[in-house]
């Protein structure tokens, strides 16, 4: 079954409240990998989704990221997504690799520390279109944040020169030759489906995701009356300092148990 553990291996852990392990999951028949931070004190948590960005070892899951959030109390899962650190499949980008992360939404469910009616879904860069694409599939996310997130596959692939060859590799080819796959991959055309309310965060210098991915987000949003709420920052780009990121990240974190 989907989100069904197959193994978990205890993973050293910088932060002595929260312990970290790592996940070998069943995903659409295929056994994936993730971490999983837990705190260490008793009581019923929020699950969260943490979804990466990047592809492959770009934009890897970070051990110290996931830590953050965990240690803000929230029982946290990060999917590698399926091909990466020895997970079976070939990896999409915002393909098939969605059903890991709704998979992941069982494993949460199923987690004796959390609140199975409380699971959110927090995305960055790639991670966005990941977590919005997850919130459109299942109705059980209780809210989304979408950090310096993608909300566009034409637009990523017209931006983005670099990643044009993996693209047409992972994609099959260009918008122009395939335009329904980039549609399915790109939520803004799906957002009536969506009931989780969504925060957006994003720097408006950002060169690796423009700041037009948010805009158009909430744009689309706002047009089908659903709740939406944006923070912009006029002199950041896809980094944050680390003062204003961590403050940041509380006050996401703060948003989220509020909804």
């Amino acid at each position: 079954m989907n989100g069904t553990i197959i193994s978990k291996v205890k993973y050293p852990s910088p932060n002595r409240q929260i312990e970290l392990w790592e996940i070998t999951y069943m995903s659409n028949q295929l056994k994936v990998k993730g971490l999983l931070a837990v705190p260490k004190a008793e009581g019923c948590y929020d699950g969260m989704l943490y979804l990466r960005g990047g592809i492959k070892n770009v934009g890897m899951v970070r051990i110290g990221r996931i830590i953050q959030f965990a240690s803000k109390g929230f029982v946290v899962m990060a999917p590698y997504y399926r091909g990466n650190q020895g997970g079976e499949g070939n990896e999409d980008f915002a393909g098939d690799d969605r059903f890991d992360a709704i998979a992941a939404i069982e494993l949460l469910k199923e987690h004796e520390k959390v609140n199975r009616q409380r699971i959110h879904a927090f995305g960055f860069s790639r991670g966005g279109v990941m977590a919005l694409l997850t919130a459109i599939e299942s109705k059980e996310i209780r809210s989304v944040v979408t950090w310096g997130g993608v909300s566009d596959m034409f637009l990523t692939y017209m931006e983005r020169e670099d990643l044009r060859r993996m693209m047409k590799r992972v994609i099959g080819g260009s918008p122009a030759k395939f335009p329904k796959r980039y549609v399915w991959r790109t939520p803004l055309y799906k957002l009536e489906k969506l009931t989780a309310p969504v925060l957006i965060i994003h720097g408006v210098k950002d060169k690796n995701v423009s700041v037009e991915h948010a805009y158009r987000l909430e744009k689309r949003m706002k047009e089908l009356d659903k709740q939406v709420e944006s923070w912009y920052f006029e002199e950041f780009t896809h980094y944050f300092p680390p003062a204003i990121n961590r403050e940041t990240l509380h006050r996401l974190c703060v948003w989220m148990k509020n909804h």
